[in-house]
């Protein structure tokens, strides 16, 4: 023994009984138990062309779907509006122009766009002063009529939350206005502004007044239009901005409009709101990108407002005329059914935000098959990074997934499309909720409550350790 050296040629190995690969994966119970979620789960996972169900797990089990609501939005809006749908935000005058002053009233009408900005009203002021408007006659309206006017997306939020503002058919700036604060001495340099890039407009239809005070960090009050806000000083640190959100889109609108034109020499009295539909000459427009460029921003990075926005033009569009989002929601449920071949959607809103819709697993993959890995969500849905077991970006990993998350407190849901290491594409949902735990929630504490995160962590675990034996144990 001594004397033995190492073999000069490595021995073969015995090559692996075929689906060996499969043999080593744990199971889907197992995994179930490991991530220890309490509350309740659902997945299905199936074959995405034929829609050949390959695995569940309480697949009829209804749960609050959040932000995979938007999937269903997208496809809803796409297949009504169409896909090349642009939104309109016009000036109208309602009489001639005599010596650069209209004579009559200007309307500032909203089409609905859920993406205008500063920068398109900006554009919009310089091509009403390029067409000779220097003043008007009458009065400087705002028409945000297209859509029902919704004060919050959802009412069980804290006010505070620029990702629940209001909606209309007139809106800027995914209705939030930016609030920045800097330390002067003893005391705060506040600014209240509907900035871009570009343009940092200050609006006085929403105010700030720092309190001595430990919490709550943000009170709110509507006062005759006027957003009042105040802040515990406490909170404020050096300096800092955050975007909080508008409760009347129309009027913050108008204002800021009416800044912008004066800056290019444009005299505009204060707005005012109109019910009517203006008739009139239009002398400015500006039109949002198509549906299709603004649903896959929708996805990528889960607008709620632009959510509402495509759901209630659908709805509109059908000639239902809703009055609320859990109307516009119950139509385009009954279209999913329809449409889609779901069973028993249901629908609060459009955006998923609120925790009242309820959508099965089986649904959900119902409606991701009849749309079709090459369909209306074809190139919408984000990539989204494989995790390994122990929670990190997997970027090597052998399969991809093209996904819609979806995230509120003690809720997780994912779902979408997952292409296997042979290419064959498998459609997926799995929704989780742990809701005895969301609704011990008190109002105030839901934007950061305890507990809440770790949740969420486990339950991402969950999903990716599924989704990477689901691409081996399904591949063909």
């Amino acid at each position: 023994m001594a004397y033995a050296n190492a073999p000069t040629r490595s021995i073969r190995p015995a090559p692996k009984a075929p689906g060996f690969d499969k043999l080593t994966l744990p199971s889907a119970d197992a995994l179930v138990a490991q991530a220890n979620l309490g509350g309740k789960l659902g997945f299905v996972v199936a074959d995405a062309n034929t829609g050949e169900v390959l695995e569940v797990r309480s697949p009829l089990l209804p749960l609050p779907p959040a932000s995979v609501t938007k999937a269903i939005t997208a496809v809803y809006g796409m297949s009504v509006l169409g896909a090349e749908h642009s939104f309109p935000t016009e000036v109208i005058a309602t009489g001639p122009i005599e010596a650069g002053v209209v004579q009559g009233d200007l309307v500032l009408v909203g089409g609905g766009d859920p993406t205008l900005d500063t920068n398109a009203l900006a554009a919009m002021a310089a091509a009403l002063k390029a067409k000779g408007v220097l003043a008007l006659k009458g009065k400087f309206l705002v028409h945000g009529g297209r859509l029902p006017y919704q004060r919050v997306i959802d009412p069980g939020q804290p006010d505070h939350l620029g990702y629940n503002p209001a909606v209309s058919g007139l809106n800027l700036n995914y209705n939030r206005v930016h609030f920045e604060w800097k330390r002067a001495g003893q005391s705060f340099d506040v600014a209240m502004d509907a900035r871009s890039d570009r343009f940092r407009p200050s609006v006085n239809m929403a105010k700030m007044q720092i309190v001595d005070r430990k919490v709550p960090v943000y009170t709110y009050e509507d006062a005759m239009g006027v957003d009042n806000w105040t802040v515990a000083r406490g909170a404020l640190g050096n300096g800092g901005s955050r975007w909080l959100p508008v409760r009347r889109p129309d009027l913050y609108a108008g204002e800021v409009f009416q800044v912008l034109a004066r800056a290019q020499g444009v005299r505009l009295p204060p707005p005012v709101a109109s019910g009517d539909a203006p008739q009139g000459v239009v002398l400015a427009q500006h039109r949002s990108r198509a549906l299709t460029e603004i649903a896959r921003g929708m996805l990528k990075y889960s607008t709620n407002l632009t959510a509402e926005v495509i759901g209630l033009s659908a709805s509109t569009e059908l000639g239902a005329a809703p009055t609320s989002l859990s109307g516009s929601g119950a139509m385009m449920a009954t279209w999913a059914k329809a449409e889609l071949g779901a069973n028993r959607p249901q629908f609060q809103d459009h955006s998923g935000l609120g925790d009242g819709s309820r959508l099965s697993a089986l649904d959900m993959v119902k409606v991701l098959v009849s749309a079709g890995p090459a369909g209306a969500l074809q190139g919408l849905m984000k990539d989204v990074t494989p995790l390994d077991v122990k929670g990190r970006p997997r970027n090597a990993a052998p399969y991809g997934i093209q996904a819609k998350t979806g995230t509120l407190n003690f809720v997780s849901s994912l779902a979408g499309y997952v292409t296997a290491p042979d290419e064959r594409r498998l459609a997926f949902a799995f929704f989780s909720a742990d809701l005895d735990r969301r609704a011990a929630i008190s109002r105030q504490d839901r934007e950061r409550p305890a507990g809440a995160k770790g949740w969420s962590r486990q339950s991402r675990w969950l999903q990716h350790q599924l989704l990477a034996r689901w691409a081996i144990m399904h591949g063909t």
